[in-house]
């Protein structure tokens, strides 16, 4: 590997109060899995989702703080630099009243959007063009419940994804059972309803991937930990069910609730986290029709996974086990998708999220 291919920067969110440290960015060596912490960022209460954008140096995270008395959702932008890692703040708005948890961006650094878990909502939110924070644009309020009533009292927005073109917006509701699509209006601002997917009663839609080709969605469901897998027709903007998994073992009785998936940047492996189990599941994804074969299950090294990531050279993966305050790293079998323990992690405070620098240069 070259000098700037054996390292890859990492984004951290975490709980935090805002008088700590809750956003740090580490440095994966990738001859040797070793991680190495460059910088840390107090001031914001539980940044806990990221989103990087490689191209213009930005990194956006979420916040909580209070507005009108009442807890509110912020959004935070820095800058980064390349060679050290350090991270400056340069912009801060409040967006939803309500305390958000997950963030995304779209390609054209226009748009981001905010998910809502207690409030129910989506948020669209405008960038400038030196990427700065710009205005709330629009907020869809979900109404409705599913069918667990401790878990499904109310909607629940867990995550909002921009499809491959960007036309669409699709949100995991957890409390509702759906991915709800919203057409993107670019000229407006806008989101506009287009469809709703739904899943079978008491999933708890939690985030979604899509498939490389652009023609696959898996959707991990967080409240009886399975793994949808979805045709999606780009034209018209849809979501056909065809096949859900268990991401469990058999015979296991334990409590347990998803977090995140990924699919392999070659299309051929899906992974999904267990919390409670505490581990990481493969999954081989049948070339002719995109339905899931089980593999393995991996000790996630931690307590409560919250969150991981795959490495765009498809060699490593990074867990952040929440409760156990660690950062594990595996190796990752390019050719069987298998992940191997390196033995090897970093000591972080309530990591929720790690994020790579995708276009590392």
């Amino acid at each position: 590997m070259s000098q700037q291919q054996d390292r890859q920067l990492l984004f951290v969110g975490s709980y935090a109060e805002a008088e700590g440290p809750g956003v740090y960015t580490y440095e994966l060596n990738q001859n040797t899995g070793e991680l190495k912490e460059l910088d840390q960022v107090s001031g914001l209460k539980n940044p806990t989702f990221l989103n990087v954008d490689a191209a213009k140096h930005r990194l956006y995270a979420i916040g909580e703080t209070v507005a009108e008395d009442t807890k509110a959702g912020e959004a935070v932008a820095f800058t980064f630099d390349e060679t050290s890692g350090i991270l400056t703040e340069i912009s801060r708005e409040l967006n939803l009243h309500a305390t958000t948890c997950h963030i995304n961006r779209d390609q054209d650094h226009s748009f981001l959007v905010v998910a809502a878990y207690h409030g129910g909502q989506v948020g669209l939110i405008g960038l400038n063009a030196d990427g700065t924070l710009g205005a709330l644009l629009d907020m869809k309020q979900h109404t409705g419940h599913g069918v667990d009533p401790e878990r499904q009292d109310k909607p629940h927005v867990h995550s909002a994804w921009f499809s491959p073109d960007e036309k669409y917006v699709l949100v995991c509701d957890l409390g509702l059972d759906i991915v709800r699509i919203y057409a993107l209006d670019r000229t407006k601002g806008e989101l506009v309803f287009h469809k709703d997917a739904v899943l079978p009663p008491g999933s708890g839609p939690r985030h979604l991937a899509f498939h490389p080709q652009g023609d696959k969605v898996y959707v991990i469901n967080e409240v009886n930990s399975t793994i949808a897998a979805f045709t999606y027709e780009a034209n018209a903007g849809e979501l056909t069910l065809q096949q859900v998994v268990s991401t469990l073992p058999d015979g296991f009785q334990g409590e347990n609730g998803t977090a995140e998936i990924a699919v392999s940047s070659d299309g051929r492996y899906v992974y999904g986290s267990n919390r409670g189990h505490d581990s990481i599941v493969l999954f081989e994804v049948e070339p002719e029709d995109g339905q899931l074969k089980l593999v393995e299950h991996v000790s996630s090294e931690g307590g409560h996974p919250r969150h991981f990531t795959l490495t765009p050279s498809g060699e490593w993966m990074i867990v952040a086990n929440r409760d156990s305050n660690n950062l594990a790293v595996f190796k990752v079998d390019t050719k069987t998708g298998k992940l191997a323990f390196t033995g090897l992690t970093a000591q972080v405070s309530k990591p929720v999220c790690v994020k790579p620098l995708l276009n590392y240069n």
